[in-house]
């Protein structure tokens, strides 16, 4: 198997790379996905984050309430670091589980915003980031995501910059540009990753 990492900033457009590779015929595991089965109404990782942050984390059906917790985690960079250590174990374990079950000879991609933050140490052969200018990102998180730009600011505060995802990443994908530019450049990347993982 041929391991892709996949970050960039929240609105770059990983996810629409990440949807083009897998129709080009790669396996893709979400970060995303596997952060909300972590937290899951019933499981260890809800009951210690309910531990952690109150009952108030919870909805009426005792599922959690995203929102109240973003509100919490979001303002208080202890708390986000409280609840990271809660989270980033969890699918650290969840990501090499959906790993092993990927076909030998395939390529997966590991779609992970906080490839960085997570100082996620998966065994990735190349690793690719997207990234656009701030105040796009902001723009389409207020567009798109219905963000005021003060929440839209907090979550981009709280990534890691976008010169340390570069220094991570072995190639940068910029979305400053129309999304069908973006998709010819990351089907052209993937004929690139191919070569790549046909030579391993």
């Amino acid at each position: 198997m041929y391991l892709v990492g996949l970050t960039g900033g929240i609105a770059a457009g990983k996810t629409s790379v990440a949807k083009r590779w897998v129709e080009l015929g790669g396996h893709e595991i979400d970060a995303d996905v596997l952060a909300r089965r972590a937290l899951e109404a019933g499981s260890p990782g809800l009951s210690q984050v309910v531990e952690a942050f109150g009952a108030s984390v919870l909805d009426e059906n005792g599922e959690l309430n995203r929102q109240k917790l973003a509100e919490v985690v979001f303002n208080s960079p202890e708390k986000r670091k409280d609840l990271e250590a809660i989270v980033h174990p969890i699918v650290r374990r969840l990501a090499t589980q959906a790993l092993a079950t990927i076909p030998e000879g395939s390529i997966a991609i590991y779609t992970v915003p906080l490839l960085v933050e997570a100082s996620v140490d998966l065994p990735f052969d190349f690793v690719v980031t997207v990234e656009a200018p701030v105040d796009k990102q902001i723009e389409r998180m207020i567009k798109n995501r219905g963000m005021t730009a003060q929440e839209a600011n907090a979550r981009i505060a709280a990534q890691a910059s976008a010169a340390e995802r570069a220094n991570r990443a072995d190639v940068i994908l910029s979305s400053n540009q129309s999304l069908g530019r973006l998709l010819d450049d990351a089907e052209a990347l993937w004929q690139e990753i191919e070569r790549r993982a046909a030579a391993k």
